[in-house]
Parts: C-alpha cells; structure tokens; sequence
C-alpha cells in the first residue's frame, strides 16, 4: 500500500521534474543544437501536458480519490512511462529513436488504461461513486419524534366558496 500512495503523490510533481530531467539532460550528455530544439519545442511541452492529463484521469477515479492511492495497474503503467522518459533524457545514441517510440506508445497506453479504469468505475449504476460520499457531507437525520413535533406532515387547505 505504501507503494502506491507514494505513486498518488509522485504523479503531479512527475508533470514538473519529468520535461526538467529531459532538458537537464540534454546539457548533461550533450546532445546538440538541433536536439535542444527538440527539447524545447516538443518533449517538453509534451510530457507536461502528458503527464498532466493522465494524473487528472487518474484522480478523478473514486476508488483513487477514496484510497488516495493509485491501482498496480497505475504502478505498472506509470513505471514504464517514466523509466522510458528517464531513458530519453539521457540521449543514448543508437537507442534514442527506440526508446522514444517506446516511450509514446507507451504512453498512449497508459492514456487507454486510465480511460479504461474511469470507465469501469463510472459504468453502471454508479454505486462506485457513492461510495466516496461520507457521513459528514451528507445532512445528519433528526429522530423521528423531532420531526412530528417541529413540522407538520400532512397540512389541509379546504377551499370556501363565500364571496364578500
């Protein structure tokens, strides 16, 4: 369990340090001119908005919400997403169309599976929904005797037909 709180917490600053890893990156291997632009333009707006998007999907499932913990599923995904995205920042020469391939498919994927796992929590009567609701957000019931007492249930308007 600890294991996946820590990929719940990990998510939204991953949207940060990931693209930060790729243009470090870039300096630390030197990686050249054309490839900076690269850097600059595409990787890095991409794995942000990436990895922003899938931690809004991700958050927005009730059992992740509830347990403020991710899935293994998630674990699984979102490990071979940034461990492929960590391989790209490091510019190895004849990997580095592989591993980007690898990393936007896999990326691709983790994007299905988060819709997958929202789709399979919402579908249906929405029981997995309601449970997140808690006592405190719900109005507390009064005993029985306090409502009688306080309000009417049944009140009678008879209609008269005098007019004056």
């Amino acid at each position: 369990m600890w294991l996946r709180r820590a990929f719940f917490l990990w998510l939204l600053p991953a949207a940060f340090v990931l693209p930060l890893w790729i243009l470090l990156g870039w300096g630390i291997f030197q990686a050249g001119g054309w490839a900076f632009l690269w850097v600059l333009f595409i990787a890095v707006p991409s794995v942000f908005i990436g990895q922003l998007l899938l931690t809004l999907l991700t958050r927005s499932r009730p059992s992740v919400r509830a347990e403020r913990a991710v899935s293994w599923w998630d674990v699984l995904g979102f490990t071979v997403w940034h461990g492929l995205t960590i391989a790209v920042g490091c510019f190895i020469e004849g990997a580095f169309g592989w591993l980007l391939a690898l990393a936007i498919a896999a990326g691709i994927a983790l994007f299905w599976l988060q819709l997958w796992q929202l789709w399979n929590e919402a579908k249906g009567s929405g029981a997995r929904i309601r449970e997140t609701i808690t006592w405190t957000t719900t109005e507390p019931l009064r005993p029985r005797a306090e409502q009688t007492r306080s309000t009417p249930e049944v009140i009678v308007i008879q209609e008269s037909d005098n007019r004056d």
